[in-house]
């Protein structure tokens, strides 16, 4: 059984190992300590019945006062071994629901690889992010980025322009069920979100 958590502190390493096994982009620790030290509620981990971390989002709130105020995802990885179960899902829309509900955020965004299809399938058709912009060059060796956006109904301003709620993050059914996504496995089914995570408090 896999368990959606909120991150501590003594989770960073974990984290910090994950990303490295699993993705091109990584990060000094201090970077991790910046994001749960600034917005714990937003760092969340996938954890195996064994106690091991098999997933996390690290997010963050963009702060540029000239724009909307909105969520920003850093990282999300999940290892190989525990990918095709929901488990990226379930941790996007976790997150997505505390910066909706604790920060009033307008909307989240991301950046992914124009290479990278699986992750591109995953945020345009089942959490509904649409491609806002494409950034040359974004990445350090030269490739570009989609920057997405994926809007939240009850904060947004597109509320009145849009009729289809399915196009919305957050509360909305794009990120509340699990109708667009994958057939549900063993695992899926078995997975279970705690709210009362504890946070380390430094």
């Amino acid at each position: 059984m896999v368990s959606i958590r909120q991150a501590t502190v003594q989770d960073l390493l974990q984290i910090q190992t994950t990303n490295l096994w699993c993705l091109p982009e990584n990060y000094q620790m201090k970077y991790y300590f910046y994001h749960l030290l600034s917005w714990p509620q937003l760092l969340w981990v996938a954890e195996d019945f064994d106690g091991k971390l098999v997933g996390y989002v690290l997010a963050k709130m963009e702060e540029d006062e000239t724009q909307p105020k909105h969520g920003h995802i850093t990282s999300l990885s999940v290892l190989r071994t525990h990918r095709k179960r929901g488990i990226a899902t379930a941790l996007m829309r976790r997150s997505q629901k505390e910066m909706a509900d604790v920060f009033d955020s307008e909307y989240v965004s991301l950046h992914v690889r124009k290479s990278n299809r699986a992750a591109f399938h995953l945020y345009s058709v089942t959490l509904k992010y649409e491609v806002n912009d494409i950034e040359k060059g974004y990445y350090a060796d030269g490739e570009d980025a989609y920057d997405m956006r994926c809007y939240f109904k009850q904060n947004s301003p597109k509320e009145e322009e849009e009729k289809s709620e399915g196009e919305y993050c957050g509360k909305s059914s794009s990120c509340t069920s699990s109708e667009t996504e994958e057939p549900p496995t063993k695992a899926l089914s078995e997975m279970k979100v705690s709210d009362a995570a504890p946070v380390a408090a430094l």
